[in-house]
C-alpha cells in the first residue's frame, strides 16, 4: 500500500469506528477463505460489517476516532466487527461460528462506548434477540391489561344478570 491508500483506509476505518455503537475485535488465525466468506455472508444478513485490518492502520484509526481500550489487543491477525444497531445479534453470530469452526476468537470489544471482554461478548450471545425481548416486554405489559379488561367484563355480566333478575322479579310481582 502506498501512503495515499493507507490514509484512505485510515479515514474509512475512522468513520466506521465513530459510527458503530458496537465494535468487536477478533483474531481470525486459521480461518479458511471459504469460512471467512461464509462468516461475512452471515454478518451481512444481520446488517453487520466484518473488516480485516492491519494493526498499525487500526491503531491510527482508533487514535483518530478517540476510541480507547482496543489498541492493546491489536496483536496478530485482526478483524473488526462493526454493528450499528444490535450488539447481541453480532455476538450470537460470532459465538455460533466459533462453535462450528473454533474461529474467530473474540479479543475484546466496545458496546455503546463501554469496553467489554471476550467473556462478556460470549455472555451477550446468550441473551435473547432484541425482537424477542420486545415481544416479552409487550406480553408482560399486555397481561395486566387483559386481566383488568376481563374483570371489567365480568362485572358488566354480573350487572346485566342483576338487572335481568330485578326485571323478572318485578314482572312476577305485577
Amino acid at each position: 500500500m502506498n501512503r495515499a491508500q493507507k490514509s484512505g483506509t485510515i479515514e474509512l476505518l475512522t468513520g466506521r469506528l465513530a459510527k458503530a455503537s458496537t465494535i468487536y475485535v477478533t483474531d481470525f488465525t486459521g480461518l479458511k477463505v471459504k469460512n471467512m466468506t461464509e462468516l461475512r455472508r452471515r454478518f451481512r444478513g444481520a446488517g453487520v460489517e466484518y473488516v480485516v485490518v492491519k494493526n498499525t492502520l487500526a491503531q491510527r484509526a482508533l487514535r483518530d476516532a478517540a476510541v480507547a481500550g482496543l489498541d492493546e489487543v491489536l496483536r496478530g491477525p485482526t478483524a473488526f466487527v462493526f454493528a450499528e444497531r444490535d450488539p447481541v445479534g453480532a455476538a450470537k453470530i460470532l459465538a455460533d461460528f466459533e462453535k462450528e469452526f473454533q474461529r474467530p476468537k473474540v479479543k475484546a470489544g466496545r458496546v455503546d462506548g463501554r469496553p467489554v471482554t471476550a467473556a462478556e461478548v460470549a455472555r451477550l450471545a446468550t441473551l435473547p434477540s432484541r425482537e424477542q425481548l420486545l415481544a416479552q416486554l409487550g406480553g408482560a405489559m399486555q397481561a395486566p391489561l387483559a386481566a383488568f379488561a376481563g374483570a371489567l367484563n365480568g362485572l358488566l355480566y354480573q350487572l346485566v344478570g342483576a338487572l335481568e333478575a330485578l326485571r323478572e322479579q318485578r314482572a312476577g310481582a305485577a
